[in-house]
């Protein structure tokens, strides 16, 4: 099951932040480097049919995220961050892939993705577990391109 970790790690990515923060809480930028990770390989994802890509690598992540709570047994594991990839290529189901969009939706889905508004936070409590971890996160790239999209409509 070392591929399971492996691949619901980022690669174990979020290992790295997790070995130099002294906390033991959730909060330990692991999110943060898996978003990190779903930046630098968005330039592999498809141009072409990116929404039958995004469902089968949703259930892909699903899948991994389920297993990976097996392992681990925790609820909210901050290790797994195939969750973060995930949602942050939702991000882009409605917008071009280009450095100014994916810097912006970056920002927009790492705020929705910590503050977790409604009802991101209630969509974590759902039994089956690789589904939880992973639905809040596309929500939360969900609304980061709502935003963004009003944010171009007020600045255009």
């Amino acid at each position: 099951m070392r591929v399971v970790d492996f691949i619901a790690s980022g690669f174990y990515i979020s290992k790295i932040p997790s070995y130099f923060s002294k906390r033991e809480s959730k909060f330990r930028g692991c999110g943060l480097f898996g978003t990190l990770l779903a930046f630098i390989l968005l330039p592999l994802t498809p141009e072409k049919n990116n929404l039958l890509f995004l469902i089968v690598f949703t259930l892909f992540a699903i899948y991994i995220s389920h297993n990976a709570f097996i392992l681990s047994g925790e609820k909210d594991n901050p290790l797994i961050v195939i969750d973060e990839i995930c949602g942050y290529w939702w991000c882009f189901l409605f917008f071009e892939k280009n450095i100014i969009n994916a810097i912006s939706l970056f920002v927009f889905f790492r705020i929705f993705d910590t503050i977790k508004p409604w009802p991101i936070k209630k969509l974590e409590n759902i039994n089956f577990r690789g589904f939880s971890i992973v639905i809040d996160d596309i929500v939360a790239g969900l609304y980061a391109s709502f935003v963004m999209f009003l944010s171009l409509c007020f600045l255009v």
